[in-house]
């Protein structure tokens, strides 16, 4: 995943793309680049985060009043200047960034340089590039020649490209990768995402796939790859800006946490919505969730709730992994997609199949994404822009999302009464945050973590060793508490903390049992649970302590918070930016 951003403004374009190009650095942060066009294309670029960048270079320095800017993640070629957007044509008479994959570059490259075409980069970017100049050369206008390129590449792209032989005219194309159209007052935008440009314009068009946008001084033109000209919707972000800033918080990932409460009662609101979807569906005999990575933690409490409340048999599949079991849908089957972004790439692929066979339902955070043009259903999640990596509001919110699903449908309204009061059992997690960082700082130099829970917290355990391995590098393993005795236990010994989730309920006295077989041999024992359960603290060296006696099936809501915070707290006590995380972007648009 990179992040793409190009303008046409009345003023100096190179100060508003980086500012716009900063609000996508969660994108991808191997490396940046800016191109703008004022008689020549002037390209300044380099390897790193973007502010060791900017020192180094003045990325503002260049002038003209439209460009194009990137931030990448490198899938082809190592995160080096060299590599890094925007790659031009032979002459420089082009230039272009682009997020996606081109599958057939090797075939391309080979060919064009058989045409006599140089290449300075390892990525399969510069094919675009150069393809786009031997259109040109034969006579075709930047639009056609963009289309034609785009006709020739097999793979994912989104991308945005000037030339110097058209210096009035940005064209942006997109097939499988998020790009949007910002159309304010005199000043147009492409994005990959709408916090690069709200600080601009609210009045944002969503690209389908296989359609071009032309910006230029007059305004935005939409067309489809043939070339006939469309009337998109321009939808109004609600967002303000100052939600896409940390907003005096230290890192987004902290200001993310903090903001769950009221992500769960915006999300809450959507109630009377999800019942008029549920009014809509067949009858379903199975239910089937796909997803990845906390998406996926998220959909085994799905599981769980859909089989206790209703008696209707579901499974869990990774997205990655559900073409192998794409033969046991049918029509009595409900497939539930699960997206923060809308565009993770794995899930859309799986999307496909599952249209093929059964009714399909999205969960997903961004209005307009893809997978909400694609899924027969929709359900929002009201989180807003989550641009820390590390998932926290999203999970809350889709947690919320499938509890209100699942409510609707066995019209439990004695458990949507419980739900509304989630939002004030975070807040007390939330007063207690001093106490987290003290128990942050007793275990930041810990090697490995197991987390434990049995049941409803199963899935917990899964989640909080996820946000531990993700930001803090610590060895994290989750759990099934009943487990340990059938391999695991042989790790435990005095160096291992073993972070244990224990609500009130039925699995309370068993996960005890589970607690007293690790301290036996010597673990550390940090749990969850009730502040005035004395048996817990008894059994426990720290305990991180809930006010409410929360019950078991809602207890995976707010006993996920404490769980962010102390991964957070031991991240930063570590030197490591929670917010960027080596090796990981926050949305995963290629397989």
């Amino acid at each position: 995943m990179c992040g793409i951003v190009a303008c046409i403004i009345n003023d100096k374009a190179a100060p508003v793309l980086l500012e716009c190009i900063r609000r996508l650095e969660y994108r991808g942060y191997d490396s940046v680049g800016l191109a703008t066009l004022s008689g020549d294309i002037y390209i300044k670029k380099g390897e790193g985060k973007i502010n060791d960048v900017h020192k180094r270079l003045d990325l503002t320095d260049i002038p003209g009043n439209m460009g194009i800017a990137h931030v990448r993640w490198a899938t082809h070629g190592l995160p080096t200047s060299v590599n890094a957007h925007p790659q031009t044509d032979c002459k420089n008479r082009i230039a272009l960034v682009h997020n996606g994959i081109i599958e057939n570059y090797r075939e391309l490259k080979t060919q064009l340089k058989d045409e006599g075409h140089i290449f300075t980069s390892e990525t399969d970017t510069e094919i675009l590039a150069h393809l786009i100049e031997k259109y040109m050369k034969i006579g075709n206008s930047l639009e056609v020649a963009t289309r034609l390129a785009t006709k020739d590449i097999k793979g994912s792209y989104a991308i945005a490209v000037i030339s110097k032989d058209e210096p009035n005219k940005i064209i942006g194309v997109r097939k499988e990768s998020p790009l949007i159209v910002g159309a304010g007052e005199k000043e147009s935008f492409i994005a990959s995402d709408v916090p690069a440009i709200l600080k601009h314009t609210k009045n944002v068009i969503y690209l389908n796939d296989n359609e071009m946008v032309i910006l230029s001084p007059d305004g935005v033109i939409i067309k489809d790859i043939d070339g006939n000209t469309l009337k998109n919707n321009i939808n109004i972000i609600e967002w303000t800006s100052d939600m896409a800033e940390k907003g005096g918080f230290k890192h987004f990932m902290l200001k993310e946490i903090h903001e769950q409460p009221d992500v769960i009662k915006n999300t809450l609101m959507d109630f009377p919505e999800i019942k008029k979807v549920v009014a809509k569906f067949s009858k379903f005999k199975r239910i089937c969730f796909i997803a990845c990575g906390t998406s996926f933690h998220a959909s085994i409490i799905g599981k769980y709730l859909f089989e206790t409340l209703l008696g209707i048999p579901t499974d869990v599949m990774l997205s990655s992994e559900f073409i192998f079991s794409q033969g046991a849908l049918d029509k009595n089957t409900l497939v539930i997609l699960i997206t923060q972004s809308g565009e993770t790439a794995d899930t859309l692929k799986a999307l496909k199949i599952a249209n093929k066979k059964s009714e399909t339902l999205a969960i997903v955070n961004v209005l307009g994404s893809t997978i909400t043009r694609e899924a027969d259903h929709i359900i929002y999640t009201r989180a807003g822009p989550e641009i820390g990596v590390a998932s926290t509001k999203t999970y809350v919110s889709q947690l919320v999302s499938i509890y209100m699903l699942v409510i609707a449908m066995s019209e439990n309204n004695k458990l949507l009464t419980e739900l509304h009061k989630v939002p004030d059992y975070i807040k007390q997690v939330l007063e207690d945050e001093d106490h987290i960082i003290e128990i942050a700082k007793k275990y930041k130099d810990a090697n490995d973590f197991f987390f434990i829970g049995r049941g409803f917290s199963y899935p917990t355990a899964l989640e909080g060793a996820l946000k531990l391995k993700e930001i803090t590098y610590i060895h994290g393993e989750g759990y099934a508490a009943g487990e340990l005795k059938h391999g695991p236990i042989a790790l435990i010994d005095d160096n291992i903390p073993v972070l244990a989730i224990v609500p009130p309920g039925k699995s309370h006295d068993k996960t005890l049992s589970n607690i007293e077989e690790v301290k036996a041999r010597g673990a550390k024992i940090i749990s969850v649970g009730s502040s005035t359960d004395e048996i817990l603290k008894s059994e426990s060296h720290d305990i991180m302590g809930l006010e409410e006696d929360i019950s078991e099936i809602l207890s995976p809501i707010p006993y996920v918070v404490p769980l962010q915070l102390l991964s957070y707290y031991i991240s930063v006590e570590r030197g490591i930016d929670p917010d960027k995380p080596k090796n990981l972007a926050k949305c995963v648009t290629v397989e």
